[in-house]
């Protein structure tokens, strides 16, 4: 049964211009779904409507049950978008503070989380102190806190090195599987979408629209053996095709 199905799915913005052409897709509990496509093509925008955090111009978003949506969707950005000013402890904490709990109710869970994302240490850190996949890990852990059924990742890995992005692709993996949550992850990379997903969906240019869906059927967890392999090798081969094939597609 689907977490969450998107039904022509549609963005207009007021100067005119169509972002997101009737989109339909079907997200299932405990998928882990990447979005690629070209610049411009609507992937991030399809995430800020799931999230609320953009109107939708037509169709609808309906939700496998009431509390499926609001309060259970947390949202990683391309930047970690944390406050200067604050810990990391407090950084972690916002969501919480935000419902309304203490910090002392709710320390063992944020404790927990740190240790999660391996910054226990770094409780009492400023970010300022901290390198960028160290930051990514602490807006992980703030997204992760409120235990969510649906996490929205837009191109959270970018702007770090291979080896930061590798070990975090881990990380991430390793957080789906404990927790059970559904992800839907915006990426460009084609290596990064294949090693993380059950399926692929690839985005035509402006309109943006679904132009295949290409399923990854091998068994979790992934290791480095998987990225060298020749299944992932075809894989990225038949993505990075579906991928070339979508930007020559214009609406």
């Amino acid at each position: 049964m689907p977490l969450l199905t998107l039904n022509n799915l549609a963005k207009r913005y007021g100067n005119g211009t169509v972002a997101l052409d009737t989109m339909s897709l079907a997200v299932g509990q405990h998928e882990f779904v990447s979005f690629l496509g070209p610049s411009g093509c609507g992937k991030s925008t399809v995430l800020k409507m799931i999230a609320g955090l953009s109107p939708i111009s037509g169709g609808s978003i309906a939700w496998e049950d009431e509390d499926a949506g609001g309060s259970k969707i947390s949202f990683v950005f391309q930047e970690p978008t944390l406050m200067p000013w604050a810990t990391v402890f407090n950084n972690v904490w916002l969501p919480l503070r935000l419902a309304g709990l203490s910090r002392e109710a709710v320390r063992g869970d944020i404790e927990a989380a740190l240790a999660t994302v391996g910054l226990s240490p770094f409780a009492q850190v400023y970010p300022r102190e901290l390198s960028g996949g160290m930051k990514m890990r602490v807006s992980i852990a703030r997204a992760m806190i409120t235990r969510p059924r649906l996490l929205l990742m837009d191109e959270p890995f970018a702007a770090l090195d291979e080896m930061t992005r590798v070990k975090l692709n881990n990380d991430t993996l390793a957080l789906w599987a404990t927790h059970q949550f559904t992800a839907i992850f915006v990426t460009h990379s084609v290596y990064e979408a294949v090693y993380l997903s059950n399926r692929i969906v690839v985005m035509a240019a402006r309109p943006g629209r679904v132009v295949a869906e290409i399923a990854v059927d091998e068994p979790y967890p992934r290791t480095d053996e998987f990225r060298v392999s020749a299944r992932f090798n075809a894989l990225c081969i038949q993505v990075s095709s579906a991928l070339q094939a979508a930007g020559a597609v214009h609406g």
